[in-house]
């Protein structure tokens, strides 16, 4: 696995862009990611809301598609937020991602969820076509600083 590359961009806005094995392992690794770079900056992001839908993509990439190419995650903090994205080597569009599926998702299967929660907790997200398969992509607004009690 690579490590992370960090990369400057104006206005106060950073990228790293990690490849993660195709495993399950990847999950937890994309997870920790993003809460270290929400957290090294002091990012405005919500970072459990990040790192939840980041395992909900990285966790579809890995089982959603096939062979041992690696996964990459990418991660832009911007001043208006974050964008996470993960490609894939898959060009297949990833179900109804921006589009409600038909009916409520049934109680008794362990899946079915995750687009759901991307959908309901991002402020947007979508997917795109890529020169080796797809990226499908979230963004998170920042969000004010808590008030301390004194």
């Amino acid at each position: 696995m690579n490590g992370p590359i960090l990369q400057e961009r104006p206005a106060s806005s950073a990228s790293w862009r990690v490849a993660l094995p195709h495993s399950a392992a990847a999950v937890p690794v994309a997870r920790a990611l993003v809460r270290t770079a929400l957290a090294e900056l002091e990012h405005g992001a919500d970072s459990d809301t990040a790192e939840l839908l980041t395992a909900e993509l990285v966790a579809n990439a890995v089982e959603h598609t096939t062979g041992d190419a690696p996964i990459e995650l990418v991660v832009e903090l911007l001043p208006s937020g974050c964008r996470v994205e993960v490609h894939d080597p898959d060009p297949a569009p990833p179900g109804d991602l921006t589009a409600p599926a038909t009916g409520a998702p049934d109680p008794w299967q362990e899946h079915g969820r995750g687009l759901l929660l991307i959908r309901a907790l991002s402020s947007s997200c979508g997917h795109r076509a890529t020169g080796s398969g797809k990226a499908v992509w979230f963004r998170l607004p920042t969000v004010p600083p808590q008030r301390r009690a004194i």
